[in-house]
């Protein structure tokens, strides 16, 4: 399978976990996103099946035409083959050639094809020309992006040259920044001057870093307290009272509560909580393919890659490594 995915810069939704490849084009369907985005966990002979469920819905999740492309790459039997569904203006191609498949319920379905040095997902066309700098390298998680390109082999990241290390003005600090914008790795400090004119650096390791919710439009926000998530959650008790931070969900559908869900801090540990909504709270593990609803007012534990399910927004919670 590919290991090196380039998403090209665009308004819609790529999605990528392990052995597969999401894009959608289908802004007012959250419901058709989260379906699909969910079926990246799946691969092997069953993904068939599954991605022929997914079809049979689609009718009824999206408001209008979707325009839809999702790969999986059956890479546990070592085959290398691809099974692709794909609606509207998506289509996957592989090494340049697009793939052809059958209908089923007004989308097309293909199994059992080699997936080759390069797979494309998008809107179809061949994948256009994208210059250093402009592609966004996804690893896992959802972006936005107008398609995406997966690579056999990754080029051969430039060498830098590290320039040689030079005195700091007495009394100045160096802070090394991180590449991965997750913060800084640590700092090195000066002390005073000794009496030798000599300074003292040590290093001081910074806190670990807090958990993040990822939205599937994109939006990071940082559980470093606790939070009331809905669609109006500032009038909640925990906000108003200051134990909780409101984070508003935009909501044109009104499957939300005002007040849907808590995030909740204890150490390290992080809990979700339903908050009597109307529509549940749901939440699946990172290899799992159905949701499970939690029981209002009881705090369930959150492990790194679990996914939410508020009203039709997926949120995926991503713990730091200690």
């Amino acid at each position: 399978m590919p290991d090196r995915c380039e998403v090209l810069p665009g308004d819609s939704v790529v999605a990528r976990r392990g052995g597969g490849l999401l894009w959608v084009d289908a802004p007012g369907s959250p419901a058709l996103v989260a379906a699909l985005h969910a079926c990246l966990g799946v691969s092997g002979p069953g993904a068939e099946r599954v991605l022929g469920a997914v079809a049979g819905q689609v009718s009824r999740l999206a408001d209008g035409p979707a325009s839809f492309a999702l790969v999986l790459a059956d890479t546990s039997g070592g085959t290398g083959a691809g099974v692709a569904l794909w609606s509207g203006k998506g289509q996957p191609a592989v090494d340049g050639v697009p793939v052809s498949g059958s209908s089923v319920d007004g989308c097309t379905l293909a199994s059992g094809f080699a997936i080759g040095q390069t797979l494309y997902v998008g809107p179809g066309q061949p994948a256009a020309a994208m210059p250093p700098g402009v592609a966004l390298d996804l690893v896992e998680g959802t972006v936005p992006g107008s398609g995406a390109l997966l690579q056999l082999a990754a080029p051969a990241a430039p060498s830098v040259a590290v320039p040689p290390a030079t005195a700091l003005p007495s009394g100045e600090s160096f802070t090394a920044g991180s590449d991965a914008g997750f913060g800084n790795s640590g700092r090195v400090a000066s002390q005073p001057v000794g009496q030798g004119g000599e300074q003292t650096a040590f290093w001081r390791p910074e806190p670990p870093a807090a958990p993040v919710l990822r939205f599937d439009d994109g939006l990071v926000v940082t559980v470093d307290e606790d939070l009331v998530l809905g669609r109006r959650p500032d009038g909640h008790d925990l906000v108003t009272t200051g134990n909780a931070r409101p984070v508003p969900i935009a909501d044109t559908q009104n499957v939300l509560s005002s007040a849907h869900a808590a995030i909740q801090r204890a150490g390290r540990e992080v809990s979700l909580t339903d908050l009597g909504s109307l529509n549940g709270t749901h939440v699946a593990g990172p290899e799992a393919t159905e949701w499970t609803q939690l029981e209002p007012g009881v705090p369930h534990p959150l492990a790194d890659g679990d996914r939410l399910l508020l009203g039709w927004t997926v949120i995926t919670f991503e713990q730091a490594a200690e």
